[in-house]
């Protein structure tokens, strides 16, 4: 069983949307995940717009891929590099820190991340 940052048993991020690189709700990683889609975020306008200008539209929705757009308040597993790019940039989204994999340390501090935390069942 995969371990999320705080040391503690990964739990899910979303099943509604369902996310995570593998579309079980959680963010585990492993082979085929260059991406790594560890970080479990809690979208906003402002955090999306960024994205967005980054190159990543996660708005807008994709059907034939099953992807429906996300909104302020979805949460999503986001690449590690995209939310330590947004922390750089002043726009990072909370995290829930029991649903983020412990491989997001190699990204960045538990100081960092627990700054951004929101409790696992908050919107």
């Amino acid at each position: 069983m995969a371990t999320n940052v705080l040391g503690g048993p990964l739990q899910s991020c979303c099943m509604d949307p369902v996310t995570g690189f593998y579309r079980n709700g959680r963010c585990d990683t492993g082979p085929g995940d260059h991406g790594l889609h560890v970080v479990c975020a809690l979208m906003t306008d402002d955090f999306l717009r960024f994205s967005k200008s980054r190159g990543n539209d996660l708005s807008t929705p994709v059907p034939q891929w099953g992807f429906p757009g996300l909104k302020e308040g979805d949460r999503w597993c986001l690449c590690a590099t995209r939310w330590k790019e947004a922390l750089d940039a002043g726009m990072a989204p909370k995290v829930v820190l029991e649903a983020t994999h412990i491989s997001m340390l190699e990204f960045a501090t538990i100081e960092e991340l627990q700054a951004h935390a929101v409790d696992a069942g908050e919107k």
